[in-house]
């Protein structure tokens, strides 16, 4: 499926990093407060959702890197409806993982774009702006997290030290990667702040927005239905 599509970016690969959506091992935090069957619901949706929005814009193939495995109904549904190719994470830490899938991807593509799951509110537009940024020869894009982190990862070549000894989860991380590119002397691109959800507050965020969208495409559906 992946040869016979129209892709803007060919030479590029999307990288998804997700967990199975399985109660009580998903946004632990969040389910605190709201459930571990709603957290990994939610979590379930939020792939779900991410998945179509970015196989209907076909800006460059699409890769599902799973943990623990790619057995989880979820995945293989994913797989037969979307065509997007499923990978089981390798071993070590979360910094381990994302770079030694980036070398793997980096070794047969021109660049990759690394994102996860949980940011409901990134667009196929945001993640076309940084395909068009490591299409322009700059080397790294950041999609900068509110919480300190990043929610996007762009490269053209797998830098290690952008991976090692790394406080990952923590409000640190975006800071350092910054000064580590600095320290390397590479250029990179950021895009605009953007949020995940990690506790009740993002949650009920999100929801406030869902109902934002679906008033709006409610009050389109009647004015189109008027205007026939």
């Amino acid at each position: 499926m992946t040869e016979s599509r129209h892709w803007q970016y060919p030479e590029s690969r999307i990288l998804v990093f997700a967990k199975a959506p399985r109660p009580g091992e998903v946004k632990t935090r969040l389910a605190e407060t709201i459930g571990a069957e709603a957290a990994a619901q939610a979590c379930s949706d939020w792939l779900e959702e991410l998945v179509a929005r970015l196989d209907a814009a076909q800006l460059a193939p699409l890769q599902l890197w799973v943990s623990p495995d790619t057995e989880h109904p979820l995945f293989q549904h994913l797989a037969k409806t979307s065509g997007i190719e499923l990978h089981t994470q390798p071993g070590g830490d979360l910094g381990q993982r994302m770079h030694q899938v980036m070398l793997h991807t980096l070794a047969w593509h021109d660049s990759a774009v690394l994102i996860g799951s949980d940011c409901p509110v990134m667009s196929a537009g945001y993640v076309r702006r940084a395909l068009a940024a490591l299409e322009s020869g700059i080397d790294t894009v950041l999609g900068p997290a509110e919480d300190g982190g990043y929610v996007l990862l762009g490269m053209r070549s797998a830098t290690g030290a952008l991976f090692t000894h790394m406080p990952w989860s923590t409000p640190h991380v975006l800071r350092i990667t910054r000064q580590r590119l600095v320290d390397l002397r590479r250029g990179w691109a950021e895009l605009e702040t953007l949020w995940d959800v990690d506790t009740h507050i993002d949650y009920a965020r999100w929801l406030r927005q869902q109902a934002v969208r679906q008033n709006d495409e409610q009050q389109r559906f009647d004015q189109e239905v008027r205007v026939s």
